[in-house]
């Protein structure tokens, strides 16, 4: 059976703030990605995307700290390596990263070749920079990118062509993992294309063998990724595959996530547009139980007791007490609910429209109810 190129068990990081307290930004996070495989990574912000990112790359400078769990790629935890074998032996290798802004990474001072040119010293020091310019620009053709940016300058790429340089640069070793944090952000339309179609064709070409996409926009992985896994509060609350995480979401958490995107995706079913209430509880303190049962319109006594265990169903897992069974019930209630709504929204446009048709606007009603009511008074 294919195995996990990258699988990652009760990963524990936090940030140590100036009064000493540990705030768990990823608190045992548990997933695995194999070969060919596209995993994304969804929740608002300050849910620990970008934390578990960093995580995932060992990159753990003060204030972020490790605490437990393993990261394993291709059998190898990273956890167990120094710094020197982890920048020489899987940095850029073996998992390579895309910050975010990553267009605003690149040092203004130097061309692009200089970059590419870095990274063959640290890694293949015997190539000579002759064979690095020609593999460098064999790639940038590859990917459909213009070898002259060989010798540009950042400033004078816009903003998708050098968020495109970028994600060239990352995956010039062909790293087994690469992952991407929020690669399309500040893009505009034409350009979020541009990389979406440079990330698939370098796993269609086997330059990188998986791929980690980061972002708050669940429409965008649907069209992106193979699955998804939704962040709340430093845990995966839920995760399924793409289709299953759009179109059928089990965790109250994932729903209203759903329910805040403003262009559903063509097939979902018409919702209004609803904002989540409340905020995420403080990770210096987190409370026992589910993490969002203040938030949560279906909460019991029972969330906020205890270890909320994961359940496992049709090859998803969701963090919650509620079964698939009562899950069931409550999405047909709430479309009965949703139909009854619409019934009572379309008699109130009717009665508008006869209302106009008759000569009377709003205001005449009420005028006209108001005096009905003093005669029955009288």
């Amino acid at each position: 059976m294919n195995q996990p190129i990258l699988q990652v068990s009760g990963l524990k990081t936090y940030y140590r703030t100036r009064l000493k307290e540990n705030v768990f930004a990823v608190d045992g996070v548990e997933f695995g990605l194999k070969e060919g495989q596209t995993l994304g990574i969804a929740g608002e912000s300050g849910c620990g995307k970008s934390t578990l990112a960093l995580s995932l790359m060992g990159f753990y400078f003060p204030p972020l700290h490790y605490s437990s769990g393993s990261i394993r790629i291709n059998g190898t935890d990273i956890m167990q390596l120094n710094k020197e074998q982890l920048r020489s032996r899987v940095l850029g290798k073996e998992i390579a990263y895309i910050p975010q802004a990553a267009m605003n990474a690149l040092n203004p001072t130097l061309r692009i070749i200089r970059f590419i040119e870095d990274i063959m010293k640290e890694h293949r020091p015997e190539m000579k920079r002759s064979d690095v310019r020609k593999m460098a620009t064999e790639r940038f053709q590859s990917l459909n990118l213009s070898p002259d940016v060989l010798d540009m300058y950042p400033n004078e790429l816009s903003g998708g062509m050098k968020q495109r340089t970028v994600i060239a640069i990352s995956t010039i070793l062909n790293p087994n993992v690469l992952i991407a944090d929020e690669p399309t952000s500040a893009l505009d339309v034409t350009s979020q294309k541009a990389v979406i179609r440079l990330l698939k064709d370098l796993l269609k070409r086997k330059v990188i063998k998986s791929l980690v996409f980061i972002t708050h926009e669940l429409p965008l992985l649907y069209h992106v990724t193979d699955e998804i896994m939704v962040m709340y509060a430093g845990e995966i609350v839920e995760r399924g595959t793409a289709e299953q995480m759009i179109f059928n979401p089990l965790h109250p958490y994932t729903r209203k996530l759903m329910g805040s995107i403003i262009v559903p995706e063509e097939g979902m079913k018409e919702h209004k547009l609803a904002a989540i209430p409340g905020a995420p509880p403080n990770l210096k303190n987190v409370p026992e139980g589910c993490r969002f049962a203040e938030r949560c319109t279906l909460v019991t006594d029972e969330c906020r007791q205890g270890k909320i265990e994961n359940i496992h169903v049709d090859g998803r897992i969701y963090r919650c007490l509620l079964t698939p069974e009562m899950l069931e019930q409550i999405r047909e209630q709430e479309q009965d609910g949703h139909v009854e709504q619409e019934a009572v929204n379309e008699e109130s446009q009717e009665s508008e429209q006869n209302q106009e048709e008759s000569g009377l606007n709003k205001e005449d009603v009420r005028d006209v109810r108001a005096d009905t009511d003093d005669i029955a008074d009288q």
